[in-house]
């Protein structure tokens, strides 16, 4: 079993586009202007864009998943990471484990991108190499990533990274784009087969 707190978890992950790390204190404003950006689309899929947060909202949440990453702390807001363009040092969006179970060592992927970096295959760049984070550095054995029948995006990121459809919990959700009942997909990967080739390195 992983005693979470002893863990040394990398300052950051390096792929050749992006740079993925955990929440700075001061990082507020940056991931403020990169959820107001794109909260049209985050308020019809994501549960915690129900209204557009402030600055220092923004700044809160970061202070607390700083210290959730001290702790491991498996609670809101669990342990997101940043994501940034390697080029201009840009934040483009947030990914990051949640409901995890240290024992097994089990855990969810979260993903979220910003309006004007959409589409252009960096989502799947950056959950390659948080898989191969999780997997092989971190040890876990479990890797799910959850969403909406209809949330097209995110299934499309799980099956160009090989994840397989595990299950299909039916009527289990309300949508938060039509607020009716709808049903969630549930994508799992174990180990690192039929990933697309990617460098990544950890420090």
């Amino acid at each position: 079993m992983i005693n979470p707190i002893l863990l040394n978890v990398a300052n950051q992950i390096s792929t050749p586009k992006l740079l993925l790390r955990p929440p700075q204190i001061g990082d507020g404003k940056a991931v403020n202007d990169a959820v107001l950006e794109t909260f049209d689309k985050l308020h019809k899929m994501m549960p915690w864009a129900n209204t557009k947060p402030t600055v220092d909202e923004s700044e809160e949440y970061v202070r607390l998943a700083a210290a959730n990453w001290i702790l491991k702390k498996d609670e809101e807001p669990y342990l997101p990471l940043f994501i940034f363009d390697k080029n201009n040092n840009q934040f483009i969006g947030g990914t990051g484990f949640h409901h995890i179970n240290w024992a097994v060592p089990c855990l969810e992927i979260g993903y979220w991108i910003r309006d004007s970096y959409s589409e252009k295959g960096l989502m799947t760049e950056a959950i390659n190499a948080l898989t191969r984070y999780a997997l092989g550095y971190l040890g876990i054995k479990r890797i799910e990533i959850r969403c909406d029948k209809d949330n097209i995006r995110s299934k499309k990121v799980a099956e160009r990274l090989g994840y397989q459809l595990e299950a299909t919990l039916k009527s289990n959700r309300i949508s938060i784009s039509t607020s009716l009942i709808s049903d969630t997909l549930i994508y799992v990967k174990h180990d690192l087969d039929n990933l697309p080739a990617l460098s990544v390195n950890w420090e």
